[in-house]
């Protein structure tokens, strides 16, 4: 027999009404929601939680991290050549177990440049031998040698170095039958999506984000083998002709977006392709944050400037617009991968609808890590993943890493705040 719980919601956010409702109750049936409404009637033996002064969500998802370092300071390409498998496996579970502790029920993990653990990590949290948020995972970046994604860039002062460990990345290559390959393998590992790395970056140091690196033969190997396996690509993405381009392929979503301009804004609408625009990297550069964007490296801080205008135009596009828009953090610098609450500030900073912001977190993530059917929402059927916040999510911009109660599949979890988390530390 299923153990029952039932919990009392102050306010509710169901994941699809963009409205808090008051005084609403949740049943839960083992791992699984069985009712929604007011004075529900329950089981003899239901454990009763009291959430009446709390404002409950349901689980947030992160669609946008990349977890595998223990803080952000190993993000530089020398710790990320340097430190082993094992270390960023470890990594990667911590951030998994932080994130859920935070309110964040699912995380979407994009991809490695060498042979990655985080499939491993994925399952034995969903066996239930470990506690975590639950996983969604691209095992590779696909990109061509030289690119954003190219950790070996670090070597390329000893090109027998370089040329090693580039033999040790499964996702770096030249050509289309290479990246079909490619896309057939992690299929076959288990992913969950492609993640492509088709333009440059602000990080790295030998590209722009408006370079276009992938040819079109290489683009067109991975869109055809993906739909024929039936499984989902995104790509890091930031110029108007790339995405124009990648929309025209037919591709499912992209990640950042941040140069839109209006007649690409446009173009997507009718694509119905999805964006997850990760605002938290460019917020500095929004806000004119001098002193923030000087705590990222030389590199990432010279591009921050120089696109700076384009960035703040193409928040506004992207904002404007009726695309279908996730919530992704991209946390590389500044602030470390699980506190993925610090994307809500910079929603709010640049206007948006907290309840935009909400639905692209729950409802509108779920449908992109094609999850739908079992989260997203607080209705019945899906599972038990439910958030709990003390503050004031319509005015306060900080709401989202002060998480007071955490629930996934029916198991209420300790949580802990992100606030004494300041930058930099």
């Amino acid at each position: 027999m299923e153990n029952y719980t039932l919990i009392k919601c102050g306010k509710l956010y169901d994941g699809r009404k963009a409205e808090f409702q008051e005084n609403v109750d949740i049943l839960v049936e083992g791992k699984r929601i069985k009712e929604v409404g007011k004075n529900l009637a329950y089981p003899e033996g239901t454990q009763v939680i009291d959430l009446s002064d709390l404002t409950v969500t349901p689980g947030l998802i992160d669609a946008h991290i990349h977890p595998e370092f223990f803080h952000y300071k190993d993000v530089g390409m020398v710790d990320t050549i340097l430190n082993s498998d094992g270390y960023r496996t470890l990594a990667t579970y911590h951030t998994a177990e932080k994130e859920l502790y935070g309110g964040f029920t699912t995380i979407r993990s994009m991809g490695w440049w060498r042979e990655s653990h985080e499939l491993d990590v994925k399952r034995a949290i969903s066996e239930g031998y470990l506690p975590g948020a639950r996983l969604v995972v691209a095992a590779h970046l696909l990109g061509a040698p030289g690119s954003h994604g190219d950790m070996t860039q670090v070597a390329r002062n000893n090109p027998p170095v370089m040329d090693f460990l580039q033999s040790q990345c499964p996702g770096t290559g030249n050509g289309a039958d290479f990246f079909r390959a490619a896309v057939r393998r992690d299929r076959k590992l288990g992913a969950d999506f492609i993640k492509i790395m088709a333009t440059g970056g602000f990080s790295t140091p030998n590209d722009d984000p408006d370079d276009i690196q992938l040819s079109d033969d290489e683009l067109k190997a991975i869109m055809d083998e993906a739909k024929h396996l039936k499984i989902t690509v995104t790509a890091h993405a930031y110029g108007p002709a790339l995405m124009q381009k990648l929309l025209r392929f037919g591709i499912d979503g992209m990640e950042h977006g941040s140069l839109m301009d209006h007649e690409t804004a446009r173009m997507y609408e009718d694509s119905g392709a999805y964006l997850v625009p990760t605002f938290t990297p460019y917020q500095d550069a929004i806000l004119d944050d001098e002193a923030s964007m000087q705590m990222k490296s030389p590199e990432f801080c010279r591009k921050l400037h120089l696109y700076q205008k384009r960035l703040q135009a193409g928040r506004e596009e992207i904002l404007n617009s009726k695309i279908l828009l996730g919530y992704g953090t991209d946390i590389v610098t500044n602030y470390n991968s699980y506190d993925s609450g610090v994307e809500y500030r910079c929603w709010r900073e640049s206007g948006a609808d907290p309840f935009r912001i909400l639905q692209a977190a729950t409802i509108n993530n779920a449908i992109i890590c094609g999850l739908d059917k079992d989260i997203g929402t607080i209705e019945p059927g899906k599972y038990a993943d439910i958030s709990g916040w003390s503050r004031d999510l319509l005015t306060d911009m900080d709401a989202l890493r002060d998480c007071a109660f955490v629930m996934k599949e029916g198991i209420v979890y300790p949580t802990e705040k992100r606030l004494d988390s300041a930058i930099g530390t």
